[in-house]
């Protein structure tokens, strides 16, 4: 079963990274998806952020396979096979989900989530660079992209304004991540992750400036990196 599970993980991560191929990628909801157009909302990261995709499937994909060809039976990585192997098979759906609609893309996003954070912290201490970051760096992005997904839909279906939907979510997405934060400190893929999305939004809202979306933006930067870097040193130590 050990075996079995290891491989189906690879299979996963490989469907996962081959499905933008299959479904003309994701950059973003288009403006049309939403009864009231979303074409710039302050949420949404710039477009150079979804860049990091790349870097997740192949991380996930060498990482996976590394670890269906020399610890497939080892017990350091079988806590985090399970949940892992759960969010990469929904998120091979994800981008044509999205393209569809972005509610049922929300909804399969937080699926994809929960089971995502599960493995991180899940993840043994051994291979850290194959096993933990991978999935760690996947999971931060994700709780960004949560976050970022539920404000447009928020602001796209009226239920709000987009301002105060991105200022929910920016909080929520905070507060979430510094969670996480505190349950693996020394792991600093996992806030590089948020990091990395939260510097997209802070760039998409510099012009015209949103003050405080970019204030709110700029001190979840600073705190998850100090923390990070905190964890990272006593880690060593």
């Amino acid at each position: 079963m050990r075996r079995t599970l290891s491989i189906l993980v690879l299979l996963a991560a490989v469907a996962f990274a081959v499905s933008p191929m299959l479904s003309n990628g994701f950059g973003g909801y288009r403006p049309d998806q939403f009864p009231i157009p979303q074409a710039d909302p302050p949420i949404q990261p710039a477009g150079w952020a979804f860049s990091i995709w790349g870097l997740i499937f192949a991380w996930l994909v060498v990482g996976s396979a590394f670890g269906a060809w020399k610890r497939r039976e080892d017990p350091d990585w079988q806590p985090m096979r399970p949940a892992l192997l759960v969010s990469l098979a929904l998120g091979a759906f994800w981008i044509e989900t999205a393209h569809r609609t972005p509610i049922g893309a929300t909804v399969l996003i937080v699926a994809m989530l929960v089971p995502a954070l599960a493995a991180f912290l899940r993840a043994g201490r051994q291979d850290a660079v194959w096993q933990v970051r991978p999935v760690a760096l996947y999971a931060g992005w994700l709780t960004a992209a949560t976050g970022a997904s539920f404000g447009l839909v928020l602001g796209g279906f009226g239920v709000m304004s987009e301002q105060a939907a991105a200022i929910l979510c920016l909080l929520a997405v905070t507060g979430a991540a510094l969670a996480v934060q505190a349950a693996r400190p020394g792991e600093w893929a996992y806030p590089a992750g948020v990091i990395w999305a939260l510097t997209g939004i802070f760039v998409a809202n510099l012009s015209p400036a949103n003050v405080p979306v970019l204030a709110l933006s700029a001190l979840a930067v600073l705190i998850l990196g100090w923390r990070a870097a905190g964890g990272y040193r006593l880690n060593r130590a």
